[in-house]
């Protein structure tokens, strides 16, 4: 495994290739990726989704990841450490270095409006043009382009939030959000009584004050969340089902399928063959 570190708060680099130069990188920073030409797959954390011309994918700290390039690849990555984000005075966006971390478990292009591809494109042109054109000023340029993709995929990310969910949340509902994608292989550290203590509430308290910051129950959520990540497993990697019971700590495979069917009302084996190992997240 790899490490990439950054040593400004903001870059952005273009790189045309063939094969990916590194595998298993892990970031310390945010990175968004454009996929200016070119096609292939991009595996991360184990799950495995396809690129194209014109993808915006998302990845945060701590993510493993690698290319795996199928046809000549031109990429523009935009790299931004957390204290950049988190320092920068936006307008009307509360916390939203949470707001990217959220998209730690949505794979794929992030790019769900419509409206903001032509924007993203124009954006993406504008910083090439800098790139290719030393100017004065071309920092300062490039920064305010820069947030503009961070907002737009703050924007995007916003929208795939449960709809009762408030626009900008508390801090301490993020920072639970934040435990639970930390801790959803541990069953035991998901436990309303231990998740209270952890944030010196009530059991009663945390149930009302989750379900009033996100629209949804706190087992409801950590349901749904641990119902995507196996569904990932299935549709983009070649896990077998024993290794995903013992990943997310299931008692047995009975165990797991019992509590897929009653999402799904089929078993683990029929979904995977329904969503072929190369199938699209959406």
């Amino acid at each position: 495994m790899t490490k990439e570190n950054i040593h400004r708060l903001v870059d952005v680099e273009y790189c045309k290739t063939a094969q990916c130069p590194v595998k298993d990188v892990q970031l310390s920073f945010f990175q968004m990726v454009y996929v200016i030409s070119g096609s292939g797959f991009l595996k991360i954390n184990d799950n495995r989704v396809d690129y194209s011309t014109g993808s915006l994918l998302l990845l945060t700290p701590n993510d493993l990841h690698n290319f795996e390039i199928s046809n000549t690849t031109e990429f523009l990555f935009v790299k931004f450490n957390e204290r950049y984000i988190r320092e920068y005075k936006w307008k009307n966006i509360n916390c939203i270095e949470c707001l990217l971390y959220h998209s730690s478990h949505l794979m794929g292009c992030i790019l769900k409006n419509k409206a903001d591809v032509v924007l993203v494109n124009s954006i993406i042109d504008s910083l090439l043009h800098i790139m290719q054109h030393n100017d004065v000023y071309n920092e300062d340029l490039t920064l305010h382009y820069v947030n503009a993709l961070i907002v737009i995929a703050a924007r995007n990310i916003s929208k795939m939030r449960p709809a009762q969910a408030v626009i900008n949340p508390d801090k301490r509902f993020l920072a639970i959000i934040d435990y639970i994608q930390s801790n959803i292989y541990e069953p035991q550290r998901l436990k309303a009584s231990v998740i209270s203590t952890e944030f010196a509430f009530s059991e009663t308290y945390l149930g009302s004050y989750f379900k009033k910051q996100s629209g949804e129950t706190i087992q409801h959520f950590i349901s749904n969340y641990k119902m995507r990540l196996i569904e990932h497993r299935l549709r983009f990697s070649d896990r077998r089902i024993n290794e995903i019971v013992d990943e997310f700590g299931f008692a047995d495979e009975s165990h797991l399928n019992k509590f897929f069917k009653k999402r799904h009302q089929m078993s683990l084996t029929e979904f995977r063959k329904l969503t072929p190992i190369c199938a699209v997240a959406n």
